[in-house]
């Protein structure tokens, strides 16, 4: 990581999360360079590992899925190699687009897409309940996503 990340450095992230198809001469135009520099800029940002990728953004009901849960689960055994292999598992289901190791009642915490309630049931029966040492767990339904893109403050 850069030493600190000057009001350039800072500029650049925002607009690029705002919009990372923008060329590198808008990207500069934006921020008050010229497009050597800020090349080199974004380049050392992502080097640096501040700049970790860049994707598209999707909208899960124009490709049919309906419904968004948050599914918590927790595990019957907390071994090294339970836990391993079942972060393992989760990397191969496309339907769970996040996953976090969580502190409290339940030790994952699941964002998982499915086309409607009755997919979800059937994915939550024969591939949650499947996956090793789950002991139990407990879904929640978003009704909307009020933010949805993930923009991550570039502060201090």
């Amino acid at each position: 990581m850069p030493n600190a990340l000057d009001r350039t450095d800072k500029a650049l992230l925002l607009a690029l999360q705002g919009n990372a198809r923008l060329t590198v001469a808008q990207l500069a135009e934006s921020v008050a360079l010229t497009t050597s520099p800020c090349w080199r800029r974004v380049k050392m940002l992502e080097d640096s590992g501040v700049i970790t990728g860049y994707q598209a953004i999707l909208s899960p009901k124009a490709l049919g899925y309906g419904v968004t849960a948050f599914v918590s689960i927790m595990m019957a055994s907390h071994s090294q190699e339970v836990a391993r292999s079942f972060e393992q598992r989760l990397l191969d289901i496309p339907e769970i687009v996040a996953c976090h190791n969580i502190s409290g009642r339940y030790d994952f915490l699941l964002e998982v897409v499915a086309r409607d309630l009755e997919s979800f049931g059937e994915f939550a029966r024969e591939v949650l309940q499947a996956l090793p040492a789950v002991k139990e767990i407990y879904s929640s339904f978003s009704y909307k996503s009020v933010k949805p893109q993930r923009m991550i403050p570039v502060t201090g």
